[in-house]
C-alpha cells in the first residue's frame, strides 16, 4: 500500500508516462533514419536489421540491472540519469560516419528502452494493487513515442538529413531529463529508505524469484506482445516500401497508424486485466494474434487494404497483451516489482532486436516478405500452448486441496 495522496500518484503517472514517450521515440529512431542511412552505406537486408536492431539490444539487456538499481536507488535518480545517457549517445550518433560507429552509438541510443524498467518500478509504487494494472497500463501507452517519430522524423530527415534529426531527438530528451528531474518527487518506498524507515534489501532478496518457472513464462508472453510489436513497428516502413512500392513519408505515416492503437489501448488493457483477469486477456490476446498472423503469412500476399486492417488488429490485441503480462508482475511480486519487471521487460525487449534479424535473413533466404508474420505465428502458438498446459497443472494441482 502506498501512503501518496490521489495528486502526487496522478503527477507520477503523467511525468513518468511522457519520460517514457520521449524516450521511445529516440529508441526507436533507426526506423526512420535507418532507411537513408541504408541507402548511404548500401548495406545489406541483414546489416539494416542488425542497425535498427541494435538500440532494441542495448534496452533489453539494461532492464534488469535498472529495475534491481529503481528498487534500491528510487526511480526519480534512475530515470533521469538514465534519459542523459541515451540523450548523449544519441547526439553523438549524428557525428557516426562509418557502420561500425553507428553500431557503437545505436548501443547507446539502446538506453533509451532500459526506461521501461525504471517506469514500471517508480509508478508501481504510488498504486495499490486494484489500480496497478490501469496505471501500467497508462504508463505503457508511452510506446506511442513510436509513432511520433515515425509521423515527425520523415519530414525532419528529408528537410534537414538524418544527423540533424538524431541530435534534435537529443535535445527534447535533454529537456524532458531535467524536468523531470524538477518535477517529480521520489517514490514512497525510497522517501522512507532516506527517512531510516525502510532497510534496504539484500541482492539475493531481490533476485530471488527469477529462478521461478512462472516469470519465465510471463517473460515469453512479453516476448511475442512487446518484442513483437517493437520488431513490427521497426519492421513494417521497410515491409510496406518492399512490398507495396508506399513512398517513405507514406510508410513513415502508416508505421505511425499501426503504432498509436498499439499503445494507446494498452491502457484500456489494463483496465480490462484489473476488470475480468489478465488471463482472460492474455487467452484473448493470443487467439486473435494467431489468426491474423496466419492471414499476413500467406505467401501471395493479401491487398493493401486487408493487409492494414488485419494489421491495425494485431497490433490492437498486442497492446492488450502488453499490460496484461504487466498486471501479472506486481500481483505475484509486489516487492520485487524492479527484478522481475526488468526480467520480463528485458526478454520482452530481445524481442525486439532478434525478431527484425531473423525477419532480415529469412528475406534474403527465401525472397518471402510474409516469413516475418510466420515467425509471428510460431511465437504466438508457442505461448498459447505453453500458457494453457501450465494453467490445466495448476488447476489440477488445486483440485485436491480444495477436495
Amino acid at each position: 500500500m502506498t501512503t501518496t495522496s490521489p495528486r502526487e500518484s496522478r503527477q507520477a503517472l503523467t511525468l513518468s508516462t511522457i519520460a517514457f514517450t520521449i524516450c521511445f521515440a529516440v529508441w526507436t529512431i533507426f526506423s526512420i533514419i535507418g532507411l537513408q542511412i541504408k541507402e548511404q552505406l548500401n548495406l545489406s537486408e541483414t546489416q539494416f536489421g542488425l542497425l535498427i536492431g541494435m538500440p532494441i539490444l542495448t534496452g533489453s539487456l539494461v532492464r534488469l540491472a535498472l529495475g534491481v538499481l529503481t528498487d534500491r536507488l528510487g526511480g526519480r535518480l534512475v530515470y533521469t540519469l538514465t534519459m542523459l545517457a541515451a540523450a548523449l549517445a544519441t547526439f553523438l550518433l549524428g557525428w557516426a560516419e562509418t557502420y561500425a560507429q553507428m553500431l557503437i552509438a545505436a548501443l547507446g541510443v539502446g538506453l533509451a528502452g532500459g526506461s521501461f524498467a525504471v517506469g514500471v518500478a517508480y509508478v508501481s509504487r504510488f498504486f495499490d494493487g486494484r489500480k496497478q494494472g490501469t496505471a501500467l497500463g497508462i504508463f505503457g501507452v508511452g510506446n506511442v513515442g513510436a509513432a511520433v517519430t515515425k509521423f515527425v522524423a520523415p519530414f525532419v530527415m528529408v528537410a534537414f538529413g538524418w544527423q540533424a534529426t538524431a541530435q534534435i531527438w537529443a535535445a527534447v530528451l535533454v529537456v524532458t531529463a531535467i524536468l523531470f528531474w524538477l518535477l517529480s518527487k521520489d517514490d514512497p518506498v525510497t522517501s522512507a529508505r532516506h527517512e531510516g524507515k525502510a532497510p534496504l534489501r539484500s541482492m539475493k532478496a531481490e533476485l530471488a524469484p527469477l529462478k521461478n518457472g512462472q516469470v519465465w513464462r510471463f517473460s515469453a508472453y512479453y516476448f511475442f506482445s512487446f518484442g513483437g510489436f517493437v520488431a513490427l513497428a521497426l519492421w513494417l516502413p521497410h515491409y510496406l516500401i518492399g512490398v507495396y512500392g508506399l513512398g517513405v513519408k507514406t510508410a513513415g505515416i502508416v508505421g505511425a497508424a499501426y503504432s498509436i492503437p498499439a499503445s494507446i489501448f494498452r491502457a484500456w488493457g489494463g483496465m480490462l486485466s484489473d476488470r475480468v483477469g489478465a488471463r482472460m486477456v492474455m487467452y484473448w490476446t493470443l487467439f486473435v494474434s494467431a489468426a491474423c498472423a496466419a492471414i499476413l503469412s500467406i505467401p501471395a500476399g493479401v491487398s493493401v487494404a486487408i493487409f492494414l486492417i488485419v494489421i491495425f488488429i494485431l497490433g490492437f490485441f498486442m497492446s492488450l497483451g502488453k499490460a496484461a503480462v504487466y498486471k501479472h508482475i506486481p500481483s505475484y511480486y509486489p516487492d520485487n516489482v524492479g527484478a522481475v519487471g526488468g526480467l520480463v521487460g528485458m526478454i520482452g525487449g530481445l524481442g525486439g532486436f532478434v525478431l527484425p534479424l531473423l525477419f532480415g535473413w529469412l528475406k534474403e533466404e527465401t525472397g518471402l516478405w510474409s516469413t516475418c508474420f510466420m515467425v509471428i505465428f510460431v511465437l504466438v502458438i508457442g505461448c498459447l500452448i505453453w500458457m494453457h498446459a501450465s494453467i490445466r497443472r495448476m488447476d489440477r494441482a488445486a483440485a485436491p486441496q480444495a477436495a
